[in-house]
């Protein structure tokens, strides 16, 4: 199937959980999701025998910058019909929470908890969200554009990048 005809699935299936195909600006044809409807449209889209994308390669979040929404992007394949799907859903930067899909793929735990460490977006239903690469006790999401690293950490002084 085309990108297009899984959007058009999807579409007749969730209706206004699907809120819109992006083409343009977009290295890989985009289907963008309600995060309210992701769970079941990502179940769909691995349990549905049309459709079959049996793999989530890659979970990531983004932050544009200039105070917009963060967003969550999903890249699925299936192996067996060939065919790739990304979906990206969008949180607001306070609160940002979607639900888990670490049920439906097992390797989004991971992604998950990376996503979460630097980005600070939680994920409901995650069997384990606690930071990855980061301490514990460290302050702020690294990869928010608007992270500010502090001076020193246990007392050691942080160089800034240039």
């Amino acid at each position: 199937m085309t990108e297009q005809e899984i959007y058009a699935d999807l579409s007749g299936k969730f209706g206004d959980k699907v809120l819109e195909f992006m083409e343009e600006g977009t290295q890989n044809p985009t289907v963008v999701v309600n995060p309210l409807g992701l769970v079941k449209i990502v179940g769909y889209l691995k349990d549905t025998e049309t459709l079959q994308f049996d793999s989530l390669m890659n979970l990531a979040g983004h932050d544009p910058g200039a105070e917009l929404e963060l967003s969550v992007i999903y890249h699925l394949y299936s192996t067996t019909l060939q065919h790739y799907i990304t979906l990206k859903t969008f949180v607001p930067r306070e609160e940002s929470v979607v639900d888990s899909v670490a049920n439906i793929y097992g390797t989004a735990d991971w992604h998950e908890r990376e996503t979460f460490d630097l980005y600070g977006i939680k994920f409901e239903g995650h069997p384990d969200l606690k930071r990855i690469l980061m301490e514990d006790d460290w302050e702020g999401y690294p990869l928010r554009k608007d992270y500010v690293a502090a001076e020193f950490y246990r007392g050691m002084r942080i160089e800034k990048v240039k």
